[in-house]
């Protein structure tokens, strides 16, 4: 899944609304709209959101 957080092309400081809303477009329309699909959604997001935290602390750690 880290390839698709850089595939976002969002910046490391993005907001993380931002970075749901890049993820969003990523989904194909159909994922989208599917109440079956929710969960994943939901997985998919939180797991762009975690990849996008981590690579603000190396940021922060390697002064980037």
């Amino acid at each position: 899944m880290y390839g698709a957080y850089l595939r976002l092309d969002v910046t490391v400081w993005a907001s993380n609304r931002t970075v749901i809303r890049a993820a969003r477009r990523k989904l194909a329309q159909s994922a989208r709209r599917d109440p079956s699909k929710r969960d994943a959604r939901k997985r998919f997001y939180r797991e762009m959101l975690e990849h996008h935290a981590n690579a603000q602390r190396l940021v922060v750690q390697f002064r980037l």
